[in-house]
């Protein structure tokens, strides 16, 4: 008998050699972190303490989700990587979708040694985005945007709905995190998937031109779609974002972008 998707937290205690290190993950809009738990079971294999909450208004009810707020979001995840930067010499920031925004913020405001994405989100395409606030009032939910898989029989576990009352708050979330971006300092790093039918080129649009003083390294996923932590590319993600934290731990070595450069690494 299979088990369903596992909604709950994850925490783990640093393990390692070296620098105290953290990182704080977020799972996206409509999902839990079941869609991150096995990156971040990576990190903490690597010996990293790691910190993933639950979303407000998420791993319950779409209902749940239409009654919450982007600033709860964002304060889940700011909390969390309070705790860990109580207890750490240093703390990355990480996320998916929209966790990669939710990333970003906690990035612009908080002393975060390095950042990394998982097609991350900036940028609601559909026209009817600006038209939530008042679309919320006579529709009350959508298809889901949830389980854009390349792999087959893998279910991430989101809502089968999506609230509109959410959608709008997520469109504000990420208008007033693009205008958050030039405050982010710390090396990031993004792994995009070639096809993604949730996320469009357009955030990556706005996050290059956004980043003005991090450095920008992009990691191309041929073989996955929007949810590429549950995707063929999955243990790509996890050994190279143990990689980078380390590569940023040592101190920036040879040949990594300086602030506002953009270092490219494809498939190999």
């Amino acid at each position: 008998m299979t088990s369903g998707p596992d909604h709950s937290p994850f925490t783990s205690a640093f393990s390692g050699e070296g620098p105290r290190t953290g990182v704080v993950l977020s799972h996206g809009f409509t999902g839990s972190p079941h869609g991150l738990r096995a990156w971040a079971g990576a990190l903490a294999a690597a010996g990293f303490a790691v910190r993933m909450p639950l979303l407000p208004g998420h791993g319950t009810t779409w209902q749940d989700l239409a009654r919450t707020r982007w600033q709860q979001w964002h304060g889940a995840l700011d909390e969390a990587f309070l705790e860990l930067d109580a207890e750490c010499d240093q703390v990355f920031a990480a996320g998916l979708s929209m966790g990669g925004a939710l990333a970003l913020r906690v990035a612009a405001s908080r002393p975060v040694a390095g950042v990394l994405l998982v097609n991350p989100g900036l940028v609601i395409d559909d026209p009817r985005a600006p038209l939530a606030g008042i679309l919320k009032l006579v529709l009350k939910s959508t298809p889901s945007i949830g389980n854009d898989i390349l792999k087959a029989g893998v279910n991430e576990g989101a809502y089968a709905r999506t609230p509109v009352a959410a959608a709008h708050e997520l469109n504000k979330m990420f208008r007033d995190t693009v205008r958050l971006l030039p405050r982010v300092t710390a090396p990031v790093q993004v792994y995009r998937s070639a096809v993604d039918h949730v996320v469009s080129d357009a955030s990556m649009g706005v996050l290059r031109r956004g980043l003005t003083h991090a450095s920008l390294e992009v990691v191309r996923l041929e073989n996955s779609y929007h949810v590429a932590t549950l995707d063929n590319d999955a243990e790509r993600i996890f050994e190279g974002s143990v990689d980078f934290i380390r590569r940023v731990l040592q101190a920036a070595p040879a040949g990594q972008a300086l602030p506002g450069q953009e270092v490219r690494s494809e498939q190999a």
